[in-house]
């Protein structure tokens, strides 16, 4: 009687049945202190959406959950009819029910003004959804859908005309995350193929995911540039974690994403004042990680692009963090063999400094000749191209730092056997304000580099090299006749010592061969005086 009385009275429902059912039908808590970019559910219930398919939204419970046409979550069984979707051999954050049909919510324009923010974050976390690109005749329907949808987003987004929420932020970010943040092929790493890769002959990988990845970089872009996003509350979600995540994305080797996320992270810089010096370390870790470890990155030409707009900023007068950044992290630059892909943007970002404080002018310039190619002629070249940028910022008392060592580097390229590189140094007279500064510093340039101006006019093999150098004589000779000639009887003096040297090196080799061979029988030890005429023969046995 007692169990039958009992058995009618309601029971009190399990914990495990009770954590289930609000993990599928309560509202997500928002953590505005997360730096976890993995794709939740917020129970957005809508009305009068109209008839739509039902979408199969992922969630960070045990279970799933369908929105159905009228917004209700309808609890499903965990790991019940899942399939995993891919992309790129990751697994993606989000999984989709094959059996549920992915079709297009209504638009926009489609439901009224207050049920809009409802849509909008329905068609965030319905976007979440990754498909596999890697086979193009896999889920055309619903990667058409869902480039649609993010078109739609973009126009709305684009068009809004109120501050953003802050859960419309979380929603976004994490969209975004779900489909950008991935693992980049590593075979050119490993495999040492980037060293082949030549940018202006082979044709760079593309990205198979890009007509959705293009459209999301998009959202991500007018989201930032929107005047409706409110930095100090957008922060918490573009935080360091999210920037250092973009960051890694600039070794795709999809130029159309490199090109995207250098503006994204330029807008990032603006917006963002906080995130600025943690923005510009990161660079520079990248750039300490290309130059002494690996020298395989795609992205340092869109990086120090960046960088160049960052440094003409700078105020005045310089902060030792920028300048030391110049000396650790710009010049070392110059060291890996690759530097032909990314030396335009550098060569910017360099005579920036030298044009922002002249007086780094001698650091620039010394750091290139540490670096200077020994047998890489296309390297030397593009470093005289550099030089003569950084010499026009160059004022006269740093140049009189720094004219010794560097006439003597340019001596060198003037009496170069490759005639691009000999050409490229002769040049610099074709420049104004440094054949301004040689002039008034003639005295001593002069000397170092007449030698090897008179060694060209007689004996390089190339026509026009001679040609050039008869130029660059002519004007040295124009400016200061004396010291012309004088330069001139110093060199004709050097060669009558060198010539008779080599003439007694020769007689002395000569009269060793010939003692050589008349006692190549005995054990006699041969000494040869360094200046004098005979040969001394001394015995061995004293």
């Amino acid at each position: 009687m007692i169990k039958q009385i009992l058995g009618k009275l309601p029971r009190k429902p399990s914990k495990s049945s009770s954590s289930n059912g609000s993990n599928h039908n309560e509202v997500s808590p928002l953590n505005s202190n997360s730096n976890s970019y993995g794709v939740t559910n917020s129970s957005n219930n809508s009305k009068g959406l109209g008839n739509t398919g039902k979408i199969m939204l992922n969630s960070t419970s045990s279970g799933t959950s369908q929105v159905t046409s009228n917004g209700n979550h309808v609890p499903v069984k965990p790991n019940q009819g899942k399939k995993t979707v891919r992309l790129n051999g990751q697994v993606g954050p989000s999984v989709m029910n094959p059996v549920l049909s992915y079709e297009v919510l209504p638009s926009f324009r489609d439901v009224p003004s207050a049920e809009k923010q409802n849509l909008l974050i329905r068609k965030l976390q319905m976007c979440c959804v990754l498909f596999d690109f890697g086979d193009p005749t896999k889920n055309l329907k619903e990667k058409d859908v869902k480039r649609q949808t993010l078109l739609e987003l973009v126009d709305y987004i684009s068009a809004v005309n109120s501050k953003f929420n802050e859960v419309t932020m979380q929603e976004l970010t994490k969209m975004v995350a779900a489909n950008l943040f991935r693992t980049l092929p590593s075979f050119n790493h490993d495999n040492g193929l980037l060293d082949m890769f030549d940018p202006e002959e082979d044709e760079p990988t593309m990205e198979p995911s890009w007509p959705h990845l293009q459209v999301v970089y998009e959202l991500l872009l007018r989201f930032v540039a929107s005047s409706e996003t409110d930095a100090k509350l957008a922060k918490r979600y573009i935080d360091h974690s999210f920037v250092l995540k973009l960051l890694e994305l600039f070794d795709s080797e999809d130029q159309r994403e490199r090109e995207y996320l250098k503006t994204i992270l330029h807008q990032v810089y603006g917006k963002f004042m906080v995130h600025r010096p943690f923005i510009r370390k990161a660079i520079n870790n990248i750039f300490y990680r290309f130059i002494f470890e690996t020298e395989k990155h795609r992205g340092i030409a869109e990086l120090l692009e960046i960088l160049g707009s960052i440094i003409n900023g700078f105020a005045l007068p310089l902060k030792e963090e920028h300048k030391l950044f110049l000396v650790r992290a710009l010049i070392p630059l110059h060291k890996p063999k690759c530097v032909a892909m990314y030396h335009h943007q550098l060569m910017y970002c360099i005579t920036q400094f030298v044009e922002k404080d002249f007086k780094l002018a001698d650091t620039v310039i010394r750091g290139l000749l540490k670096y200077w190619p020994v047998t890489n002629s296309g390297k030397e070249v593009m470093f005289l191209g550099e030089l003569e940028e950084v010499l026009e910022a160059t004022q006269a008392a740093e140049f009189q730092r720094c004219m010794v060592p560097l006439f003597r580097q340019i001596g060198r390229c003037l009496n170069s056997s490759h005639f691009q590189v000999a050409e490229r140094a002769l040049f610099l007279w074709n420049n104004g304000h440094i054949i301004n500064l040689i002039i008034q510093n003639r005295k001593v340039i002069l000397h170092i580099i007449f030698p090897l101006l008179e060694k060209n006019t007689r004996g390089h093999w190339n026509q026009a090299v001679q040609s050039l150098t008869l130029n660059v004589r002519k004007i040295f000779s124009d400016a200061d006749q004396a010291l012309f000639d004088e330069c001139l009887e110093k060199f004709q003096e050097d060669e009558i010592n060198n010539k008779e040297t080599q003439e007694r090196r020769e007689l002395t080799w000569k009269r060793l061969e010939d003692v050589a061979a008349s006692n190549f029988v005995s054990n006699e030890a041969v000494l040869v005086s360094r200046y004098a005429s005979s040969v001394v023969i001394a015995n061995s046995a004293n």
